[in-house]
């Protein structure tokens, strides 16, 4: 508790004002289909966006263009942007590239801000690419490439807290076991959820019921005029790496057509502990504090396939079109939770901690599910400054990407099998959850521009990108990514090296819960991220 009363300590010529702010936001709410059974399973709305508004890797040069790569060519990571590109390559290349991550964020909930950061080294694209020119009238150019990206990452620690006077988080219990009268029940039915709750005191029978009739009641609900504390800190890490196997030819220097076949890893891990406490010095009023603390680790493989054109109508001009299947994800959770609670006078004056665990043999639960995630088209021009067969006479490019992503087609399903019988539980929930998803996110438009001016062996270049917001601004809902990138490259006697730096400003929201009955609040996030990128290069 000392984080707790450190926090009215320093924030005593506020609390008041904070505590009688006057919320009268109207609320509207979005998750209601899917509130019961998100105790039960550890998917989310959030999870489908997550694994879908990644900001994919690249090689240096691509990233310095600020990833424009849909019609420019001749870089390895046009693998997973747009394949046609591989078809510029009339030898071979090997690529690696090691990247270093600094990233900070700041989190404002209820007009208070907190400040954290996590910095971590991993790799950037690498890998290699054969191609083969000059092979004959109408087919000039082929190539193949096996390479390895970084899909998504999802490094990011988040840390807020404020003062709530409208509602508690123990409030999404009493609605989770609705109209159930039975203490046995909800002491039994609902492990990831309202059992652990009652269990703990943190939710308790209302006095003169008896079973099978009893009424229930949140003690932290019963102090919302005196205010709560509430505190989430989550950790989250991981990311998606992909592997691709390319191919593409190019037809009369004119038309370049490619595909890819992507297999990516995904790996998620997220420990998130939300603690709300008694804003008041009382003692006397049947509530200290409580504690949620969730465990979550998803794991799996994907497939998905990328298919690409670049045409040349002038000497100097690209034009691309690529279209990117929706990736199917064969995903594994692992999950748990626990609840600690202090209840103060109310049947036990001492902390009491319940976990899921105890209800399935010691053991975290289980669930295995299908997650496709929604598909992508993208299309491009370049201008490429004297574009001529001899690359080393190029003076440099300009280049621009304009991406759809519909966020909204991320779907859930059953894993199944015909060893396994589909649980009507299980697939009414699913269901739920997909129609929730259907109608919290869009299409959204991303786009991405970027120039190189090129010296002899040494090159310039300059990007940026913008991820636009993917929410359907129901209840304030509101994000973008941008990408702000510069670096420089060399290249001479088969050998390269390119330098990029790439600062991201990303602006998202984070709910700790949602409720029916009471206004819920978001958190308002944002961080800064810098990627310095290091890609080394020989040609073959």
């Amino acid at each position: 508790m000392t984080i707790y009363r450190a926090f009215v300590a320093s924030h005593s010529s506020t609390l008041c004002s904070l505590i009688n702010l006057d919320f009268m936001k109207k609320t509207l709410l979005l998750f209601s289909s899917c509130l019961l059974a998100c105790a039960s399973f550890a998917q989310e709305p959030a999870d489908a966006l997550r694994f879908s508004w990644a900001v994919p890797g690249g090689t240096a040069r691509q990233q310095a263009i600020g990833g424009a790569m849909g019609s420019l060519g001749g870089d390895i990571s046009a693998a997973f942007s747009n394949p046609a590109g591989l078809a510029f390559y009339k030898t071979g290349d090997f690529v690696l590239t090691p990247i270093y991550q600094m990233a900070k964020s700041k989190a404002s909930y209820l007009d208070h801000s907190e400040k954290d950061n996590k910095n971590k080294f991993q790799w950037g694209t690498t890998g290699f690419v054969i191609g083969s020119g000059n092979q004959g009238k109408k087919v000039r150019n082929t190539a193949f490439s096996l390479a390895f990206n970084r899909s998504g990452d999802f490094n990011k620690n988040i840390l807020y807290r404020g003062i709530n006077n409208q509602s508690s988080y123990s409030q999404k219990y009493l609605e989770e076991i609705g109209d159930d009268k039975s203490g046995n029940s909800v002491s039994d039915n609902y492990p990831f959820g309202a059992s652990l709750a009652f269990r703990t005191y943190w939710i308790d029978t209302v006095a003169g019921g008896s079973e099978g009739n009893f009424n229930f009641q949140s003690r932290a609900q019963n102090i919302l005029g005196a205010g709560l504390i509430q505190e989430q800190i989550i950790s989250n890490s991981g990311g998606i790496n992909e592997f691709a196997l390319g191919v593409a030819a190019s037809y009369n220097d004119k038309f370049m057509v490619g595909g890819s076949l992507g297999i990516p890893v995904l790996h998620y891990e997220r420990n998130s502990v939300f603690n709300e406490a008694d804003a008041t010095t009382n003692t006397n009023n049947n509530f200290d504090f409580a504690t949620v603390e969730e465990n979550l680790i998803t794991k799996g493989v994907g497939i998905n396939l990328r298919l690409g054109i670049i045409y040349k109508p002038q000497e100097f001009w690209r034009l691309g079109l690529a279209i990117h299947s929706p990736t199917i994800y064969d995903l594994k959770d692992t999950y748990d939770v626990s609840v600690t609670a202090n209840v103060e006078n109310a049947n036990s004056n001492q902390t009491l901690t319940s976990r899921s665990t105890d209800f399935n043999n010691e053991e975290s639960s289980q669930f295995n599910y299908m997650l496709i995630s929604p598909f992508k088209a993208i299309g491009s021009v370049s201008y490429v400054l004297r574009e001529i067969e001899d690359v080393t006479k190029q003076k440099g490019f300009l280049t621009a990407d304009i991406e759809y992503v519909n966020h909204k087609g991320s779907s859930f399903s059953e894993q199944t099998d015909e060893n396994t019988v589909s649980d009507p539980d299980t697939k009414a929930y699913l269901k739920s959850l997909n129609k929730t998803i259907d109608k919290a996110y869009k299409g959204a438009l991303n786009f991405r521009v970027g120039g190189e001016l090129k010296f002899t062996t040494l090159m310039v270049r300059l990007g940026a990108a913008y991820y636009g917001n993917p929410y359907q601004d129901i209840n304030g809902e509101k994000g973008n990514k941008l990408n702000l990138s510069g670096g420089l490259g060399y290249r001479n006697k088969g050998f390269f090296v390119d330098l990029t730096y790439v600062h991201s400003i990303q602006k998202d929201i984070h709910f700790p819960y949602r409720i029916e009955e009471a206004p819920y609040y978001a958190a308002n996030l944002k961080s800064n991220v810098g990627n310095a990128l290091l890609t080394f290069g020989v040609k073959f």
